[in-house]
């Protein structure tokens, strides 16, 4: 009778009835749909748990925010207006769109059993757009040149290529013999074209071009960079017309200070202590003044 139960454990351990050795996994682990058209996501476990398994959708974006799908049984709140659950276990999406683009993973647990997971990549679909670029005008001899090219929208991340005139820049100058002398750097996932220090061998008109698996490719209006040597002789000449600008004001201010133009310290002082007093009228102070109005005052009593 003991060894009868110790097999009836065993087999219940190897078939994975007690929750703890089974599977999660997916038909659909790396789908691909065009934007606005739906896509299903499955998920099943290779267990009989005896009970309700707790089964969960989560989903973590390409910068890592993560959230619910399902919860608890549930399409939460954010996905309830086109996504639905059939089977149990699978997920059907309506529409996607570019903000879908992400990792979703299915988890499995119960009360007995260390949870599992089944992973489903999905990419969204979405052609490139015209890329928005800055390439510099203007730029002088010897100096750091940096070109950007960035396509916001489209999915998966397109690939960026640089062109001089009609001429395809290659990703590794070194690999090919008539870019040997080259120096610049160019980074095909990021879209930057940088020249460390820049020759007038490299004036040219550039533009940028975007493809991925989604639609056609898109590139952006060519603009002329041109390399410029310094100007020496502007900046010399600058130079001397800002000290003979210097010395003429000094100049100009010696001469009107040496003709009078400017007022005196001393001069001002004087004006503004030369404040004008009106004379009194009822005397007393003992002055000239006082006594001629004391006269005037005693002949008109007699």
């Amino acid at each position: 009778m003991g060894r009868l139960v110790s097999l009836l454990l065993f087999l219940c351990a190897a078939t994975g009835l007690d929750g703890k050795g089974f599977d999660v996994t997916t038909t659909t682990p790396t789908p691909k749909v065009k934007e606005n058209e739906g896509v299903d996501m499955t998920c099943s476990f290779t267990a009989d748990f005896g009970s309700d398994p707790r089964i969960e959708w989560r989903f973590v974006d390409s910068k890592g925010s993560a959230g619910y799908v399902m919860f608890d049984k549930k399409i939460t709140d954010s996905y309830a207006n086109r996504v639905t659950i059939y089977s149990n276990t699978n997920l059907r999406f309506s529409k996607v769109t570019s903000k879908d683009n992400g990792v979703y993973y299915c988890d499995v647990s119960s009360a007995s059993s260390t949870p599992k997971s089944a992973k489903v990549v999905l990419t969204v679909l979405v052609p490139p757009s015209v890329p928005n670029c800055g390439i510099p005008q203007t730029v002088t001899t010897n100096t750091r040149a940096t070109l950007t090219c960035h396509d916001p929208n489209g999915s998966p991340p397109p690939t960026y290529s640089w062109y001089k005139g009609t001429t395809l820049l290659p990703a590794d100058p070194s690999t090919n013999v008539a870019f040997k002398n080259a120096t610049y750097k160019l980074d095909t996932k990021t879209g930057m074209l940088v020249f460390p220090s820049v020759t007038k061998m490299d004036t040219g008109e550039y533009y940028c071009e975007v493809s991925n698996e989604a639609g056609p490719s898109q590139r952006c209006k060519s603009v002329k960079m041109e390399v410029r040597d310094i100007n020496t002789g502007g900046i010399v000449a600058g130079v001397i017309f800002g000290l003979l600008l210097l010395g003429l004001l000094i100049f100009g201010l010696w001469f009107a200070n040496k003709k009078g133009y400017l007022p005196l310290k001393t001069e001002s002082n004087k004006q503004s202590s030369a404040a004008y007093k009106p004379p009194s009228v009822y005397g007393g102070g003992g002055g000239e003044e006082d006594d001629g109005d004391f006269k005037q005052k005693s002949s008109f009593v007699v």
